[in-house]
């Protein structure tokens, strides 16, 4: 099985085709670790926060397989034809020799994948022996014939993954370690020898060693390597992400601009950092932006209907539309428990927009708009208001549309769209500095004292 893994992987790599599609970020850490680990034939885990993409590096594993096998047809262990393992597969050969019945099995049904949870039993995993099947075959209970195998067993020839493996009591890893290495065990007291030919693949988080439980150190010095996962370390690996996962697809021609989708990265960014509210130990998952994008591409649906029309744009301020997306994903601190978990998300977008905000303009730029607001100016913006309107309430206030557009310093000038998202950006960017304020009317106005 391993050799087998190995061989279509060492061919994936002499013609540079890519091993894991869709998988971004981890090319030049978490891949060439599996890898590795694979090209020496180990069992291995992925250690990493939740909304890694840890799942789904181990169901990709079954590209590196061949795309069929023969088993002896009837066999519940994927019975090799030539080397069966179990009772049933020793006497169908022995009894019908060369007429033995083949099937052919793919890749898919070569994969089992388990949720680790405290309730499972080795029963689940390993087997039993099961009273109405030795009846009804006329067998004593401690004949092979007899057992009901687990999942472990009809993994035989495959991959089989256990998912957040800490949760996994003591007795069940040690029933695992033991078949990973002397591949026998014993089912209510009759030893039974199964020379399993699998691939083992765990994961978990790092943290639920001490909060849910741990991995045994038989179990852990038995896993040939240990592969260390993390979030997208740049914008652009993490929007790759998300552009990759989120549902756009609405049946209407929905815009969204490359500064919205910028903000909805730096917004999970800022969160990583929060270790005063946000509890890091958790995580916050690559799950929320995807579902941030969703919910305000959501809200742009919602206005474009309501509007009559065929097309739209995702705004900034539908950001905070989509919220209910990100409260959700958060894992509070105490400080963040008193502040409120809505407050603090509103909080995050804010302060993502004042990081994109602090990249592209100066505060010195903004003395007119400033300047405007400060004098009484006011400026509102209407939810639903379309996008002929937003320019004209942007170009009302003084410098405003001149700065946008300098900023793109020799590049294209942003229009439409991506012209409302950057004037958006500015007034936001200036409520987060506290230099103007915004209603919960969505008006923009002088500032008082610290409020946003």
């Amino acid at each position: 099985m391993k050799d087998e893994v190995r061989d279509n992987l060492r061919a994936r790599l002499r013609e540079g085709r890519d091993l894991f599609p869709g998988i971004v970020g981890y090319e030049d850490s978490a891949v060439p670790r599996i890898v590795n680990a694979l090209l020496a034939r180990h069992d291995f885990i992925l250690l990493g926060l939740r909304g890694q993409a840890k799942s789904r590096i181990l169901r990709s594993l079954t590209s590196l397989l061949d795309e069929a096998v023969p088993v002896i047809a009837g066999s519940e262990v994927n019975d090799d034809p030539t080397r069966p393992i179990s009772a049933y597969g020793r006497e169908i050969v022995e009894a019908r020799g060369d007429e033995t019945p083949i099937e052919w099995i793919g890749r898919d049904r070569r994969y089992v994948e388990k949720l680790a949870t405290p309730d499972v039993t080795v029963a689940d995993l390993i087997g039993d022996l099961d009273p109405i099947k030795a009846a009804r075959g006329g067998h004593l209970l401690s004949d092979e014939l007899s057992m009901h195998f687990g999942l472990l067993p009809r993994a035989n020839r495959g991959i089989f993954a256990v998912n957040e493996l800490p949760d996994l009591s003591g007795k069940i890893q040690v029933a695992l370690f033991n078949v990973m290495e002397e591949g026998d065990v014993q089912i209510k007291g009759f030893p039974v020898r199964l020379p399993l030919d699998v691939l083992l693949v765990f994961s978990a988080n790092p943290e639920d060693y001490t909060a849910r439980g741990k991995i045994i150190t038989p179990l852990k010095d038995r896993i040939g390597s240990e592969i260390l996962t993390h979030y997208p370390r740049s914008l652009e690996e993490a929007e790759a992400i998300t552009r990759q996962e989120a549902w756009a697809e609405r049946g209407l021609d929905l815009q969204v601009p490359l500064l919205v989708r910028e903000v909805i990265e730096r917004v999970a960014f800022e969160a990583r950092e929060d270790d005063r509210r946000i509890d890091q130990r958790s995580g916050v998952s690559q799950r929320m932006p995807i579902t941030m994008l969703e919910a305000a591409l959501s809200n742009a649906e919602r206005r474009t209907l309501t509007r009559g029309e065929e097309s739209g744009a995702v705004r900034l301020a539908d950001l905070y539309a989509a919220l209910p997306a990100v409260t959700g994903k958060l894992e509070l601190e105490y400080e963040g428990e008193l502040e409120g978990v809505e407050s603090v998300a509103g909080d995050l977008v804010s302060r993502a927009c004042e990081s994109a905000f602090e990249e592209r303009f100066d505060d010195q730029d903004a003395v007119p708009v400033i300047e405007y607001f400060e004098g009484g100016g006011v400026l509102q913006i209407s939810e639903s208001a379309p996008e002929d309107l937003l320019l004209q309430g942007f170009a009302s206030v003084p410098g405003l549309l001149d700065m946008v557009r300098a900023s793109a310093a020799g590049g294209e000038a942003p229009e439409g769209a991506d012209l409302v998202a950057a004037c958006e950006l500015v007034l936001e960017g200036l409520c987060a500095r506290r230099l103007i304020s915004r209603t919960a009317s969505g008006a923009y106005a002088r500032r008082r004292g610290g409020a946003r």
